[in-house]
């Protein structure tokens, strides 16, 4: 027996080599793309290039102007005539925002009585337009702030300079709210089920397409032999690619991981049941690798939208986010961060780990079956 499963092995590591330009491809992709979510991808966005239309040109107005640069949310980029040519900024794409200063802003200062400034938000694109409006919301009452202190300061109020209200914020295990903290994380995941699927069921359908599966079927080996000698070299693959995302995020991109390496092997482990019992489900249910590429494609897409991996589940409707809880990613994610970045263990992660080894076996034993039906 052991000698029949080694030579099937043989033989898939052969077809791995064999096939450079796959092979290559299979190992830089996992890089390319944490370089691409790592330098690319940046929820919080700064620098927004910004159009001032200032009608009122005093001291003023160039103090407010200043205050909302010193922020680093906005880049005052240009100086246009009219609200029309700020508009027309923002649709050649030469700025995000447009601050527009009324008249009389420096007198409805001095007067006390509320000055108003128009802030416009480019929102074509959700995430910036968001990031523009919570920062500009934020620069208007620390700037509203700092001028009722001044204000109060010259009326000699000094007893009411201090507010009453103290108040503190913490953010607990990713301070700084970098990003890649959050990506990295999900990126493993997404690599594991993305090349697991894949080349499993490449693995399986090209022995089908070129008609060797039947010249193994003659052969003493059995089916199950036959099952894991193909896909044992494609989780290895995987796996060392993941190691190398998982060094190059820590060492490179200075992501902590807090947790237990070994457990994180282990429930990565678990994950692998499910993306194999995805890959052999597909491989029987398509004849040529065309067709396990297109089906491959409609299992991983909704995994990387409806997981958490970008957008919060608690964000999605109700009935999107039912149908994100049925993919396996979406209980791999929090595992994976709250290993890397919380550093808890199975004790805080069993409720994502239960349904992950649930459906890990539900789907790896209805695939085996549904292999073995096809086999005979």
């Amino acid at each position: 027996m052991a000698k029949r499963f080694w030579s099937v092995i043989q033989k898939e590591f052969i077809h791995i080599r064999r096939d450079r330009r796959t092979l290559a491809i299979q190992a830089s992709l996992p890089v390319i793309l944490l370089f691409i979510f790592g330098y690319a991808v940046e929820l919080q966005i700064d620098h927004l290039p910004t159009v001032v239309v200032d009608y009122d040109r005093t001291r003023q107005s160039q103090e407010f102007l200043e205050a909302w640069q010193n922020t680093g949310f906005f880049d005052l980029v240009a100086y246009a005539p009219s609200e029309a040519a700020a508009v027309e900024a923002i649709d050649r794409r030469e700025a995000r925002v447009a601050v527009i200063i009324p008249p009389g802003f420096a007198v409805a200062i001095e007067r006390g009585e509320g000055a108003q400034v128009l802030v416009t938000i480019d929102g074509s694109e959700a995430i910036a337009s968001q990031s523009a409006l919570n920062a500009a919301v934020a620069a208007g009452q620390n700037y509203s702030a700092e001028l009722l202190r001044k204000t109060l300061g010259r009326r000699g109020i000094s007893n009411l300079l201090a507010s009453p209200l103290d108040l503190r914020t913490h953010v607990l295990y990713n301070p700084s709210m970098r990003s890649i903290n959050l990506m990295v994380p999900g990126m493993l995941g997404l690599i594991m089920q993305q090349q697991i699927v894949l080349l499993t069921a490449f693995s399986i359908v090209r022995e089908r397409e070129r008609g060797t599966m039947e010249q193994l079927l003659v052969t003493p080996i059995r089916p199950w032999e036959l099952m894991l000698g193909k896909i044992i070299p494609n989780v290895l693959l995987t796996f060392l690619n993941m190691a190398t995302v998982l060094m190059l995020g820590v060492y490179w991109f200075k992501v902590p991981f807090k947790g237990d390496l070994w457990l994180f092997w282990a429930l990565a482990f678990l994950f692998t049941f499910c993306c194999l019992g995805l890959g052999i489900l597909i491989s029987t249910v398509s004849t040529t690798q065309a067709q396990a590429q297109q089906l491959s494609i409609v299992v991983m897409m909704p995994g990387m939208i409806l997981s958490g991996f970008i957008f919060p589940l608690e964000a999605m409707p109700t009935v999107i986010r039912w149908v994100g809880k049925c993919l396996p990613l979406t209980y791999f994610l929090p595992i994976v961060r709250g290993i890397m970045t919380k550093g808890v263990g199975i004790e805080y992660l069993w409720r994502n780990v239960i349904p992950l080894a649930v459906f890990a076996a539900i789907v790896f034993v209805v695939s085996v079956l549904a292999f073995k039906g096809r086999l005979d």
